[in-house]
């Protein structure tokens, strides 16, 4: 039953990997001139938040997800990146989830340098504390689980995670037809991950009918879960590159998480429309 219980989670940090085997060819990085620096200003304004509401095949919601992004005190050039995941309905009752992820970020191409995960889950609210620290000049990174020892990992180049990987995606200049590197810590090594554009679509959102990127991430990653085809992310093509909705096809089944909320000071043209 925990297996299954741990879906929700799961699949929100595998969204947006497309982790695939290495090459052999030299390590590529994001660069800046793949950045859409508009986009990319909205995006880190300090002030952006999101909801999602998780559901599973036939509509069945699962779970919320709450993001935020806020600028640090005192640190002009940082942020933090949070979500909380929290089951619903049936699921919770059977095995509550309740898991809160912290990433500090910084630079002109948002690197991460912390990335803290508290999970508290089952109905005795078991604890997992991991704590990562990443060293962008250096390349390497430091990873502890509770209060065991540190491991170390020593990279060929800078790194993302999950969620810095999900948010950079967002301000990235897309051509069709091409990809666009995005290299990810996850599984402790470092992965190429490939990003690419399918086309250009209008779509009814929480802002009503808007123009849309439908980014496509070929996943290929085993976390705590199998998961079973494509992922695909429907983008607003503004300056605010807001994520409107994302499916995933899993073993069992599909999932899909679709905007219910947002808030962001620096996008005021996106307004939450009345529900029909």
């Amino acid at each position: 039953m925990a297996n299954g219980s741990r879906l929700l989670p799961a699949w929100l940090l595998a969204l947006v990997l497309v982790l695939l085997p290495g090459t052999g060819i030299p390590a590529q990085e994001t660069r800046p001139d793949q950045m859409d620096q508009a986009a990319l200003a909205r995006i880190f304004s300090g002030g952006e938040r999101m909801r999602y509401a998780v559901s599973w095949s036939g509509g069945v919601k699962i779970g919320d997800i709450d993001m935020d992004i806020r600028r640090e005190t005192g640190r002009r050039d940082s942020f933090t990146i949070t979500a909380r995941v929290q089951d619903y309905g049936p699921l919770r009752l059977i095995y509550p989830v309740d898991d809160t992820f912290s990433c500090s970020v910084s630079g002109p191409l948002r690197l991460p340098y912390r990335y803290e995960v508290v999970q508290r889950e089952g109905h005795g609210g078991r604890v997992t504390k991991r704590l990562t620290w990443y060293d962008q000049k250096l390349k390497y990174v430091r990873y502890q689980k509770n209060d065991g020892p540190f491991e170390r990992f020593d990279l060929d180049g800078t790194v993302y995670n999950e969620f810095a990987s999900f948010i950079i995606t967002r301000a990235l200049r897309f051509t069709k037809g091409e990809e666009v590197v995005v290299p990810t810590f996850a599984d402790k090594k470092r992965h190429e991950v490939r990003v690419s554009l399918l086309g250009r679509e209008r779509m009814q959102t929480l802002f009503g009918e808007m123009p849309t990127l439908k980014v496509q991430p070929r996943m290929h990653f085993k976390g705590l879960y199998d998961k079973d085809g494509d992922t695909v992310l429907w983008i607003t093509d503004d300056q605010c590159r807001v994520p409107v909705e994302i499916r995933s096809r899993i073993v069992v089944g599909s999932l899909v998480a679709t905007l219910t909320e947002y808030e962001n000071p620096a996008c005021p043209e996106l307004r939450q429309r009345p529900a029909p």
